[in-house]
C-alpha cells in the first residue's frame, strides 16, 4: 500500500496481545478514542475477524456521523486494520493498527489512508466539519495513542 496520508507511534509498556484487545473491543472504543465515539459488530461475525464488518459512531464537536467498516487484518498482538466506507458504498478510508513487541511493552503504529474521491472530500468535509482531514486526523491519532496507552498500562 502508498505512503499513509496521517500515522503517529507510541510506546506502551504492556504486551501487545493486551493492547490489541484493547484496539478490537469495540464495546470500549470510546474510552480512549478520539473521534470514534461508539462502534458495534454487526452482521453474523461478532469478533475482529478478517471480513467481520461494524458500524461506527463518529463525533467532532456538536457534528456526528456513523461509518460502515470492514474489517481487513486480525492478527491477534500484531496488527487490526479496516476499510470504511460511508452509507456502506463510499469510500472514505483505510485504518490500520501495527503492534510491534519491544523489551517494555510494544510500539504501536496508526495509520490511515484516506481513498474518498473528490465527491466524498466535499461531502465529508461538509458532514464532518473538517476541512484538512491530515492534519485532524494526525491530532486524533496522537490524542488516541495517549488514551490507548493510559488505558493499557492502567491494567
Amino acid at each position: 500500500m502508498s505512503e499513509p496520508s496521517a500515522s503517529a507511534r507510541i510506546e506502551i509498556a504492556a504486551p501487545a496481545e493486551r493492547v490489541y484487545e484493547l484496539i478490537t473491543d469495540l464495546a470500549n472504543l470510546a474510552a480512549w478514542n478520539a473521534e470514534c465515539v461508539r462502534a458495534r459488530w454487526v452482521g453474523p461475525v461478532k469478533e475482529a475477524r478478517r471480513g467481520a464488518r461494524f458500524v461506527g459512531g463518529n463525533r467532532n464537536g456538536a457534528r456526528r456521523w456513523s461509518t460502515h467498516c470492514t474489517v481487513t487484518a486480525a492478527d491477534p498482538g500484531r496488527a487490526f486494520a479496516y476499510h470504511v466506507r460511508a452509507a456502506g458504498v463510499l469510500d472514505v478510508a483505510v485504518w490500520r493498527f501495527e503492534l510491534t513487541p519491544t523489551d517494555e511493552g510494544c510500539l504501536v503504529e496508526q495509520k490511515t489512508w484516506d481513498i474518498r474521491g473528490p465527491f466524498m472530500r466535499v461531502v465529508g468535509g461538509w458532514t464532518t466539519n473538517v476541512r484538512d482531514r491530515v492534519t485532524h486526523n494526525t491530532a486524533n491519532m496522537a490524542r488516541t495513542l495517549e488514551n490507548l496507552k493510559r488505558v493499557a498500562e492502567r491494567r
